[in-house]
């Protein structure tokens, strides 16, 4: 590609570009394949511009990494906000169930949109880089304060590692094809499924707090 083939960008545009360019490269290809050259190339511009914003392929994938807690974290609050199937009777065990199986829902929905994106947030070194604690934490945070409305302390911490765990692992079966192919709404039904059992165990059942 020519100097004169290449993409001109405003400084905030060009950084927004990389991103984009990184993000589809990642979930095309994964993250060993994702380069700073390889998504200069993709976003048609110069080989050095990415060093404009990215010291190296490790600050590269921070951000992304970083980039996709937040907008987990967003998806939760408005899973949280605007559940599917609202508790009918309107009882805290009810709401307490619907929204966390809102939340999960949410979660396996963004995992299997962007399946390079999640397991970079999930299962890569960069997960320990500030930016990325800092992130994870407030999308764990989103969680935490919703249970913490329903259940004791000494539940909540227990329950929400449950959620987290159940979510997650169940993104990683349905993005390996181990619990066969899907429909969208039979993946609802089966993540509903799983919460309300995580939910009823003697393990994770809760007493709704006297104080709501």
């Amino acid at each position: 590609m020519s100097t004169s083939d290449r993409r001109s960008y405003h400084h905030g545009d060009l950084r927004a570009a990389l991103q984009q360019s990184a993000l589809q490269l990642l979930d095309a290809e994964g993250v060993d394949a994702l380069s700073l050259r390889a998504v200069a190339r993709h976003a048609g511009v110069s080989p050095n511009a990415p060093y404009r914003h990215y010291r190296d392929k490790d600050a590269l994938l921070a951000a992304l990494a970083a980039h996709g807690f937040t907008e987990l974290a967003a998806r939760l609050t408005d899973a949280v906000a605007h559940p599917a199937a609202p508790g009918a009777d309107g009882a805290d065990g009810a709401e307490l169930a619907e929204t966390t199986a809102a939340m999960a829902r949410a979660t396996v929905h963004y995992a299997l949109e962007h399946p390079g994106l999640f397991h970079l947030m999930f299962g890569h070194p960069c997960i320990g880089h500030p930016e990325v604690v800092s992130a994870s934490d407030a999308a764990q945070s989103v969680v935490a304060t919703h249970l913490a409305a329903f259940v004791p302390p000494e539940a909540g911490e227990s329950l929400k590692i449950g959620v987290w765990a159940l979510v997650h692992g169940l993104s990683v079966l349905l993005l390996g094809g181990r619990l066969g192919a899907l429909t969208p709404d039979r993946t609802d039904s089966l993540i509903d499924a799983v919460v309300h059992t995580l939910l009823d165990t003697g393990a994770a059942r809760t007493t709704p707090r006297a104080d709501r």
